[in-house]
């Protein structure tokens, strides 16, 4: 009889055994001495926050450094590598997540949310520190051989008089946001302006960078020989301009713009704010966007290329004015009396053709016009009042149109309108109306001048001017004034 087989019996397994990870309190001290550093101001909550910005993926490079260095330790000690484990996965997530905001934070354009919003550089002080006044001041001699300036200052207001001596003199007054003292003084000493000659032209610089991010704003009261040409960069801040008898170019951001009393050329590039131009000799060219103009007393001409989005006031330029917008298209020769520009109305007086408007949406009044006209309107009425008159041709599609010329001018009529009436003061005019259009034609006295109307849907009045203005006496433009050729009769009005 076979004896039953018997199953050895296995020692127990021992239970596996892994290395403590020190990942945990490698993050833990590093996040301790980083929150150290910053309660004692050693480094700024501002500065750690950058560098967090830029410097997060390092946090993940020596996690995945030290798990190397476990798994080959556990190898080499023939013990099972210890994973990442949940509470690691957590760790690496919240790295990640808040890492990708403090960068992006980072990159968002602040400046402009800041000037968008209305918080200017005082706000910034309380927010993120305290703010700190500094005063400086800086002279500097004239060479013989230098004719301009040249300022930039990036943050802060420029203002520009005129010295009584050969120097250059400048006031600084400037505002540091920082959390203590010592960092003040600090920022304050980065950033103090400086004065270098660059060939023919001195450099003024206010350095508003020199601390990097720290917010610093820089005022600058400017004294120069009245001689000296003028020019200015800056990004935010007012910039004022007195007393000039050389070219002043001025390029400026998020503030507003004041020039006067200048004998030589006016040149700004700004972007947003306001302007104010006023006692130029010379020519003004204005381009960029704005939201309130105002050009007065010019001997020279006036060009203005850009959006401006309020207001446009222009009054007593001598030469060729030229506006040119996304909206309106206007120049003429001239204009002795104002003219005022908004979103919805232009109303002007006593301009000098030849006269181009193409505007749409506008209520149009123009008075004591002088010379050709041409004018084109999407929607809105038009008045026009002639005191001298030449070739005039109006176009209109929605909008009720009046002409009024001098009693005892001669010219010919040709108008047409639909959905609309004509009516007339001079019984020479031959009036027709349908169903659906009306026509007026004729001649009054000799003729000289044509008179073209063109309006799709509402009336078209021609009347006698009640009082006659002297005409504007003729003045050589800027420009060789361009006369627009007598305008086709009986031309059609289309749907375009």
């Amino acid at each position: 009889m076979s004896s039953p087989v018997q199953t050895p019996v296995q020692a127990p397994v021992p239970p596996r055994r892994y290395r403590r990870s020190f990942a945990g309190p490698f993050v833990l001290i590093v996040l301790g001495i980083v929150f150290l550093l910053g309660n004692l101001h050693l480094l700024s909550w501002e500065r750690l926050g950058l560098w967090f910005a830029h410097y997060w993926p390092l946090l993940l490079i020596l996690w995945g450094v030290i798990k190397l260095i476990e798994h080959q330790q556990a190898q080499r000690d023939g013990l099972p590598p210890r994973g990442i484990g949940a509470g690691g996965v957590f760790l690496v997530i919240v790295i990640v997540f808040f890492g990708l905001i403090a960068t992006h934070v980072s990159r968002f354009h602040w400046d402009e949310l800041r000037d968008n919003i209305g918080i200017d550089d005082n706000d910034i002080g309380d927010l993120f520190g305290n703010q700190y006044s500094f005063d400086d001041h800086l002279e500097q001699n004239v060479p013989p051989t230098t004719t301009s300036l040249r300022i930039n200052d990036d943050e802060g207001a420029v203002r520009v008089g005129t010295s009584n001596d050969n120097k250059i003199t400048v006031v600084v007054r400037k505002r540091v946001g920082a959390e203590n003292q010592s960092d003040a003084d600090r920022y304050n000493q980065q950033t103090r302006p400086e004065i270098t000659l660059a060939g023919n032209a001195i450099v003024l610089d206010a350095k508003t960078h020199g601390a990097g991010n720290h917010p610093v704003q820089t005022d600058l009261d400017v004294s120069i020989p009245r001689k000296m040409e003028l020019h200015i960069a800056g990004r935010k801040g007012e910039v004022s301009v007195t007393g000039r008898d050389g070219q002043v170019e001025i390029v400026n951001q998020h503030g507003d713009v004041t020039v006067e009393d200048v004998k030589g050329n006016v040149k700004l590039n700004l972007d947003k704010g306001s302007a104010r131009v006023e006692q130029i000799t010379g020519d003004v060219h204005i381009e960029g966007r704005l939201n309130e103009l105002s050009i007065m007393d010019v001997k020279g001409s006036a060009q203005l290329d850009g959006e401006f989005q309020e207001s446009v006031k222009l009054g007593h330029i001598a030469k060729n004015v030229s506006f040119k917008s996304s909206r309106t298209d206007l120049e003429f020769s001239r204009i002795d009396g104002e003219l005022d520009l908004d979103s919805d109305d232009l109303h002007a007086d006593k301009i000098l053709g030849p006269l181009h408007l193409t505007t749409r949406s506008k209520q149009i009044r123009l008075e004591d016009v002088s010379g050709d006209v041409r004018l084109q309107n999407e929607n809105g009425g038009i008045e026009v009042s002639m005191s001298s008159l030449g070739n005039v041709q109006i176009d209109s599609r929605n909008g009720d149109v009046q002409l009024s010329v001098p009693d005892k001018a001669g010219f010919r009529v040709d108008a047409r309108t639909r959905d609309g009436e004509i009516h007339s003061d001079f019984p020479e005019i031959k009036i027709e109306s349908g169903d659906h259009e009306a026509a007026a034609t004729g001649t009054v006295g000799l003729g000289t001048s044509h008179i073209v109307i063109n309006n799709q849907h509402d009336s078209i009045e021609i009347r006698k001017a009640s009082t006659a203005a002297a005409p504007i006496p003729p003045v050589p433009p800027a420009k060789p004034a361009k006369t627009l050729p007598a305008p086709k009769a009986k031309v059609e009005p289309t749907d375009n």
